[in-house]
């Protein structure tokens, strides 16, 4: 690691990214952050007392592979390569299979959650293998372990996120760059006080943060945040179908989007 390491976050412009970068930046690291909406970013650096030189931000939607990965590029050009990388941005919007709309909300989903991802990691990937060090840090979800009614674009999502940072964590074994999973739970953002069910152990955005940052600092494969629904989670794999499916019935179903 540099003598003053720097962190690339995506989704920065609020929530869980907001909250990241804030935490290591509080740690005296450099940032590199990321989102379509810089102009909250810099609002937010300014109220923050944060120098250029502490930050510099890039304009990308994660969706747009060629922008995404520009966006890397130029962090690379302008300030090195990154000692950590989080693939945070990402959308949740419930559908209905039965809705044509939804099917392109489910695309766009995907678009965001996954492919999005591996662009966020593609350009660090060879560089930091060739350096030897490095932490890729996916977002996924407590809502990826199972399926939740109305929810399933956001669900197959981070099911496939934590698919994908697993198998990615085997290519880069012996190369000594860790990818890193973490999987929240629920964090009070904007993303989900538009929820209608219950969130149990709801956390704030900076515990979430701090849990994360000693996760990923320890360069942990897998860690479900907070330590309540890794237990919550564990309970929801060893359901039987038939009793999860009870358990469930009648449970609000997630907002679409035009809802």
């Amino acid at each position: 690691m540099s003598a003053v390491p720097l962190a690339f976050i995506t989704g920065a412009s609020s929530g869980l990214g907001q909250a990241l970068a804030w935490r290591y930046h509080q740690a005296g690291w450099q940032l590199a952050l990321v989102a379509r909406r810089t102009g909250e970013i810099d609002s937010w650096a300014a109220a923050q007392g944060l120098r250029p030189e502490h930050c510099a931000v890039y304009g990308a939607d994660v969706a747009d592979t060629g922008a995404i990965v520009s966006a890397g590029e130029a962090c690379i050009a302008a300030q090195g390569l990154p000692d950590v990388v989080i693939a945070n941005a990402g959308i949740s919007i419930g559908i209905d299979t039965a809705v044509r709309a939804d099917i392109d909300v489910l695309a766009r989903t995907f678009a965001v959650n996954n492919v999005g991802l591996a662009a966020t990691f593609h350009p660090f990937v060879a560089p930091m293998a060739a350096r030897g060090s490095g932490r890729l840090v996916g977002i996924g979800s407590v809502s990826g372990i199972r399926g939740l009614p109305g929810h399933g674009a956001y669900c197959a999502s981070k099911a496939a996120v934590i698919g994908y940072c697993e198998s990615l964590r085997g290519e880069l074994r012996a190369s000594g760059v860790k990818v890193v999973t973490i999987c929240p739970g629920y964090v009070d953002t904007p993303l989900t006080r538009k929820n209608r069910y219950g969130m149990p152990f709801l956390m704030q955005p900076g515990d979430f943060a701090d849990q994360a940052f000693r996760a990923i600092d320890a360069g942990a494969s897998y860690r479900v945040i907070p330590w309540q629904m890794g237990i919550v989670a564990k309970l929801l794999r060893a359901l039987p179908n038939a009793v999860f499916d009870r358990a469930l019935a009648g449970r609000p179903r997630k907002r679409r989007q035009d809802e």
